[in-house]
């Protein structure tokens, strides 16, 4: 009886508590109406609560009464709660949480743009990349060419980007342009840059929509920021037949500050006695560099770098003259060149940042150019119309200086609004013979962008900048917008559009200062897709070009320029990089398709440029052998036949008619380097050695780069390299830091 009568009042009090519990179900989703899995629902000091399932339902029950605070969180959103009042009646919650945004994981907008260096954008080229890519000789230049976009053009300095000629793609380094990147220009012969990799540890280059920040350039920005503090104090030596180079950094003690010196000298006579060249070089080919720097760290984790280099060059050659069987031309040069960069970044606080920038360059070119017989003695042929474009002497003195402030405010989350302006005032004076004609040009600018991020899967950059140039007297607005969307797991698609502004070249406006801004619009779709040491990226683009300079004859000898020209460029690009599928093994493959036209200079209609190529491919290879502490590093490049044409004036209908027209032959090229790292595994070790041996066009591949025409147009000489390849032997050491481990982390 007593059992039966315990069994009963369980039972009714079981009821009873069943009675007195409440349910609060619901349901978790992010604002995309995603179910969101593992959310923690609970209610506030109690034990009551749940967790979300892989459908983001959530359901338990509580014998609370009265009014509590129910909470929602979950990693990677913003919390929720509310009140509530538990009563009798179920409760039902369907909570959508606020992604927060974080900079490691929001979209970045990728359209037009390849990032390297120490940020989060990292994918494409490190500085030991660049010195790595076979056949590159460390040239930042020769590197990029590997990547989509970039034309093989071997006869000219400069990057040729999707349709552009090489003055339309500008350098900027911390902000601040550089106004001569490389060697001074050789008839018919590409010149290198003027810097070394290893000086930068951020690269972005921008094949097309770059920001607001930068201008004066219609197809491309190479944007690069040096690096800031060394590790710690080093020395450094180079030996090779080319070359002796030393140099040191120095750290202080409390790691807040640094200073470094470098000298390097060049000389090809050795080279050139072994290894001949076309031309007949009578001077040598001889350079001086030197550069030093400094570095302060500030008290609130800003940063003041100073950096400064100066190179003293020399050479001459001659070649046969294409107008005569006898006479020959003989180009002789003499640059000096010295640029200045100073910035300073700061926090300001409540999240301003402050980047202030200035840099002085200062260029001079004392060239000689002569018609001279077997002997080497200067010819005078004053009859023949040709010969004035033959003998001559030229001084270009070049001298920029830049100031410029950056302001950068952050707001809600991760997104950001900067504004700031620059000033470039620009001497530039050419002597030719005894004429002198001086440009004096006061260009300022103000620009203003936005990066704003509505989720981590959607971003946008929003800007403008304003242009005003004395010389011209002439303004513009270019307005710029791109976006990103996150479109799966490493993957999103971005866009970019923009309008961009050049003045026309100083060899234009010493004659006419009437000539207003040329000007492109890009139009760029990209997709991207970035997981465990992959990167795949395909991009489209349209660029329109307008207002470009037409030279107009008046006779033989003198011609005038408007901007009545016009052209267009479009085509679609591929990057594959892979550094995960092999062990110790990197590489990556580029292809650009490129259909561009332009009527612009003396071209008598549309005409597709002389520098432009339909098909541009790049297989890049890096392998690291640890067992023999040596990397083997190969770069084979493709690109089909470049047009080319002699276009003469004709005095019968005063105009410009081509004469002849048509494509070179195919462009091979595999170039090849190895670096043997003999200090590799000793940890005792105090030097540092790197042995490096390269050679460029491995298979002796004959290029064709174009054709050069006699006055006449009956002689046609083909522009070919000054030798099929070139070699290059050195030995790099350092003390007081190893880096050999980092050659073999980044396959050297």
């Amino acid at each position: 009886m007593k059992r039966s009568l315990t069994i009963l009042i369980t039972f009714f009090l079981t009821i009873t508590y069943l009675k007195a519990q409440v349910s609060i179900s619901g349901k978790v989703k992010d604002n995309r109406g995603k179910p969101i899995i593992g959310a923690s629902i609970t209610l506030k000091d109690t034990y009551d609560g749940a967790t979300s399932d892989s459908l983001g339902n959530f359901k338990f029950t509580t014998t609370e009464k009265g009014n509590f605070l129910i909470s929602i969180t979950s990693l990677g959103y913003f919390s929720f709660e509310q009140n509530v009042h538990i009563d009798k009646l179920p409760i039902v919650y369907n909570v959508s949480l606020k992604e927060q945004l974080d900079e490691l994981k929001a979209v970045t907008v990728t359209a037009g743009a390849f990032a390297a260096g120490d940020s989060k954008r990292s994918a494409v080229l490190s500085s030991l990349d660049v010195a790595t890519t076979g056949g590159a000789n460390a040239d930042i230049t020769a590197a990029l060419k590997t990547l989509p976009g970039a034309q093989q053009v071997g006869e000219q300095e400069g990057l040729f980007v999707r349709g552009g000629a090489g003055y339309e793609t500008k350098q900027f380094i911390d902000g601040t342009l550089v106004n001569n990147p490389y060697y001074t220009s050789v008839p018919d012969i590409s010149t290198r840059g003027r810097f070394s990799p290893f000086l930068f540890k951020g690269t972005v280059f921008s094949t097309g929509g770059y920001s607001a920040q930068y201008g004066e350039a219609l197809s491309s920005a190479l944007i690069l920021e040096s690096i800031d503090l060394p590790e710690k104090s080093a020395a450094n030596a180079a030996i090779s037949p080319l070359f002796l180079g030393a140099g040191l950094q120095e750290l202080s003690k409390n790691k807040q500050s640094s200073w470094g010196v470098n000298y390097g000298y060049t000389n090809l006579v050795a080279y050139f006695s072994i290894v001949k060249q076309t031309p007949d070089y009578f001077k040598m080919p001889e350079f001086h560099n030197g550069d030093a720097n400094f570095r302060i760290k500030t008290k609130h984790g800003g940063i003041i770098k100073y950096y400064t280099t100066f190179s003293y060059s020399k050479l001459g050659l001659r070649r046969p003259d294409i107008d005569s069987l006898d006479l020959k031309d003989a180009f002789g040069l003499t640059n000096t060149n010295w640029y200045n960069n100073l910035s300073y970044r700061e926090n300001l606080g409540r999240g301003w940042k402050m980047n202030l920038g200035a840099g002085y360059s200062y260029n001079k070119d004392d060239i000689s150019q002569q018609l001279q017989d077997q002997n080497n003695q200067p010819v005078i042929l004053q009859g023949k119309p040709w010969y004035y474009t033959k003998s001559y002497a030229v001084v270009n003195n070049q001298q920029l200086t830049q100031l410029k402030a950056v302001f950068d405010k952050k707001l809600g989350g991760i997104s950001h609004f900067r504004f700031g302006a620059e000033d470039w005032y620009a001497v530039n004076k050419s002597t030719y013979n005894d004429t002198l004609r001086k440009l004096t040009d006061n260009l300022v600018s103000a620009f203003a962008e936005t990066d704003i991020y509505v989720t981590n899967n959607l971003a946008a950059n929003i800007g403008a900048r304003f242009e005003y140039s004395s010389l011209i007297n002439k303004s513009n607005l270019a307005p710029r917008v791109s976006l990103a969307y996150k479109v799966g797991k490493g993957a999103q698609v971005s866009a970019a559009y923009g309008v961009f502004y050049q003045k026309a070249e100083n060899q234009q406006l010493f004659f006419t200062n009437s000539l207003g801004y040329t000007r492109a619009t890009h139009y760029i779709v990209n997709y991207q897709k970035m997981v465990a040491e992959r990167i795949l990226r395909v991009e489209a683009y349209y660029k329109k070009y307008d207002a470009l300079v037409k030279t107009i004859p008046v006779n033989y000898y003198y011609a005038y320029y408007n901007n009545n020209g016009s052209g267009y460029a479009k085509g679609i690009e591929l990057f594959w990089r892979d550094k995960k599928t092999f062990k110790n093994f990197d590489y990556w493959v580029s292809y650009s398709y490129l259909d561009t036209k332009r009527n612009y200079l003396n071209f008598p209609g549309e005409m597709t440029p002389n520098f432009a190529a339909n098909h541009t491919a790049s297989l890049v290879t890096k392998r690291f052998f640890t067992s023999i502490k040596t990397g083997f590093n190969f770069t084979y490049s493709f690109a089909t036949g470049r047009p080319y044409y002699n276009l003469m004036y004709n005095s019968g209908n005063n105009k410009y008619v081509m004469a002849d027209h048509g494509t070179t032959k195919n462009y091979n090229s595999l170039g090849f380097s190895m670096n043997y790292v003999p200090s590799v595994g000793k940890p005792n070790a105090k030097t540092f050695i790197v042995l490096v041996a390269s050679i460029t066009n491995v298979l002796g591949y004959n290029a064709v780069y174009g054709y050069n025409y006699s006055y006449n147009g009956l002689n046609k000489e083909p522009v070919i390299p000054p030798a099929k390849r070139f070699y290059f032997v050195g030995v790099f050491l350092s003390w007081g830091v190893d880096r050999t481990q980092d050659a073999i982390n980044n396959n050297l």
